[in-house]
């Protein structure tokens, strides 16, 4: 980007937006913005929100990202989702939510059984392939969708990190 050497007449306190906030029409969307276009990921989006990550994952990538659909999100024991996005569990959500996300793109045809992906929270996670189906973690991926900085999975769970052993 080039700057002017014009001072900004209308230079303000407002605080600089991300990634995120840049203006693109013409390209392909990226995972962020393909979840929010998907009636099926508003708990995810809410959540990516909650969790201030939404400018890091509208960043190059590239990322494969399991999305939980909001159905997967309902099969957690109740309250869980409005627990997890209050600010004062922001670190968990975050843990959780990058446990969601590898950094780089693994396509279907490249996945193996027992494959593992060490994710982004540093977790690991574990792809089934049988009968041309795959999974993550048990959780079965109904749909591929591309994105402009990677691929993003549909799931049908919400995948949470092992606890940590002591």
């Amino acid at each position: 980007k080039q700057k002017s050497a014009e001072p900004s007449a209308t230079a303000s306190n407002e605080p600089v937006a991300g990634q995120s906030a840049v203006q693109d029409d013409v390209s392909q969307k990226n995972v962020v913005q393909v979840a929010a276009g998907s009636k099926d990921h508003t708990t995810l989006v809410a959540a990516v929100k909650a969790g201030e990550l939404v400018d890091a994952l509208s960043n190059a990538g590239p990322f494969t990202v399991f999305a939980p659909t909001n159905e997967a999100f309902s099969k957690l024991p109740a309250g869980t989702v409005e627990t997890l996005l209050k600010p004062e569990n922001k670190e968990k959500l975050q843990d959780i939510l990058q446990y969601h996300v590898y950094v780089g793109v693994i396509k279907t045809e490249n996945m193996t059984d027992g494959q593992i992906l060490n994710q982004v929270n540093g977790g690991n996670v574990k792809i089934g392939v049988k009968d041309g189906k795959q999974t993550v973690n048990g959780a079965n991926i109904l749909a591929t969708v591309p994105a402009s900085n990677g691929i993003i999975y549909v799931i049908d769970a919400v995948l949470l990190p092992p606890a940590e052993k002591k």
